[in-house]
């Protein structure tokens, strides 16, 4: 298997083979609690501008996500897996946009096939890798915003490396780390309508989640994050 790690949407431009996507905080870890949550179908875009044409074409359908940590006017929910954690789900459909990781998704052009993934589903995401038989694994790093790399992206990246090729790797040791670098910022004041604390924690809860999110074309060709059993 080959395996490389890469970043932000150029990286994803660069992606071959089975493109793993990856958004710690907090599009992915989002995602999957989504789908935990009951949703039937998350439709993940890269492009405000079609996010709100789809809400405004189905107006019963949830639009999520963000643009500079923040939700917009008219977003049901914000980018903030706090959010979910006790919201029933059950049947919705949701529209997801967001800086950093639906913008990998859109730019994955070269992939074939595209996963998505964080922290709290990796090892499920490096079993489906390894179901697929996938001979070339590109792990793609969004990052802050798509504008530079960061600690807790690169953790999941290496840490799903580590779990393909057999190797011993412990995420939870850096989780302090994270809390006093990239994740300071879900501890400030101000942040907390929009970036709580306790997202920080539901980024951070290595393999929670027992599933895989792919990304497939619905019936009607449009990208939709699919939760795949692992």
């Amino acid at each position: 298997m080959e395996i490389t790690i890469d970043h932000l949407t150029d990286g994803a431009a660069r992606a071959e083979g089975v493109a793993v996507i990856i958004d710690v905080f907090r599009a992915y870890s989002f995602e999957c609690w989504a789908l935990a949550r009951g949703a039937a179908r998350v439709y993940p875009v890269a492009r405000l501008e079609e996010a709100l044409a789809l809400k405004a074409a189905h107006p019963d359908w949830l639009l999520a996500g963000e643009r500079h940590g923040r939700p917009g006017e008219g977003f049901d929910y914000g980018n903030s897996p706090a959010q979910l954690e006790r919201a029933d789900l059950t049947g919705r459909t949701l529209v997801h946009t967001t800086s950093a990781g639906t913008q990998g998704i859109e730019a994955a052009v070269h992939a074939e096939r595209i996963l998505a993934a964080s922290l709290v589903n990796a090892a499920a995401t490096a079993r489906y890798l390894t179901r697929l038989g996938a001979a070339r694994v590109s792990l793609v790093c969004m990052g802050f915003e798509n504008t530079r790399p960061t600690e807790e992206d690169t953790l999941c990246a290496q840490y799903i490396r580590a779990l393909l090729l057999g190797e011993p790797r412990d995420p939870a040791a850096a989780i302090p780390q994270l809390r006093e670098g990239p994740g300071r910022r879900f501890f400030l004041p101000e942040h907390q309508s929009f970036a709580p604390e306790r997202d920080f924690t539901l980024c951070t809860e290595i393999d929670a989640f027992p599933f895989a999110l792919e990304v497939r074309r619905d019936e009607t060709g449009r990208r939709r994050t699919v939760r795949v059993d692992a």
